[in-house]
């Protein structure tokens, strides 16, 4: 690579060499090497390139399904780092695939396994919210009856951000169907609670289940609203709104 010299700096290629722009400055260097499209389509050494580019595709098109399907639990949640985080999750899910050849990998194949839903169950979508500090409660997930089952709720211990008057809990399971593309959400009514009450023990079920056949994975989703001459906020604030797996 070499310096352009002279009053009009050229852009473009001329007598098999590049002339362009690098951090401003104009350059020139032959032409040719380095990658291409139709040598990575088709060349032997570039099938490791091939499996890969396949693979991050497929784990890229699921995040961005699941991150769609997830919508009502994130709609009040901002944070740039979740795409990525998301997009190592599931390369990581795609990797427990042992049945399938290089290239072929699924996310799929992957979370069917028991390491791989662990490792989806552990993940923490909004990780400045932690549930066991937050909202400590004792629940538990029926996962043939998708109902969600919260004890003894006790608001005295649950961490109200300042200037919060209420809490809402949401819950809901999402139906997927990975070939078909079909990532669904069914949603129960959610709970809002003022802070002070006492809820006790209460039960989570969407008003309509996934079709059966379908993947399910549950979520419970907490976020905190300020309320001012009869109008509900939402703290948006990092670290006041909340989502994990729950099954």
């Amino acid at each position: 690579m070499a310096t352009q010299k002279g009053i009009l700096p050229l852009v473009g290629t001329l007598g098999g060499v590049n002339f362009y722009y690098r951090k401003g400055k104009p350059v020139a260097r032959k032409a040719g090497g380095g990658f291409n499209g139709k040598a990575i389509k088709t060349k032997p050494n570039m099938v490791r390139v091939r499996e890969n580019g396949s693979e991050f595709g497929h784990c890229s098109r699921v995040k961005s399904a699941f991150r769609q399907a997830l919508y009502p639990f994130l709609e009040h949640y901002s944070d740039g780092r979740l795409h990525g985080r998301m997009m190592s999750l599931f390369q990581e899910i795609k990797k427990l695939d042992t049945v399938s050849a290089r290239g072929l990998r699924t996310v799929e194949n992957g979370i069917l396994t028991l390491e791989g839903r662990a490792l989806f169950k552990s993940f923490r979508f909004t990780p400045s919210f932690i549930f066991e500090h937050k909202v400590p409660m004792k629940a538990h997930y029926d996962a043939e009856g998708c109902v969600y089952t919260i004890e003894h709720l006790d608001l005295s211990q649950v961490k109200f951000p300042k200037g919060a008057t209420h809490i809402e809990l949401k819950f809901g399971v999402l139906g997927v169907a990975f070939d078909a593309r079909i990532y669904n959400m069914f949603m129960a009514p959610p709970m809002v609670f003022e802070k002070g009450e006492h809820p006790g023990t209460f039960a989570m079920t969407p008003t309509h289940l996934p079709e059966v056949g379908l993947h399910r994975f549950a979520f419970l989703g907490v976020c905190f609203y300020q309320e001012l001459h009869g109008v509900r906020y939402v703290l948006r604030e990092d670290g006041n709104v909340g989502v994990a797996v729950v099954g």
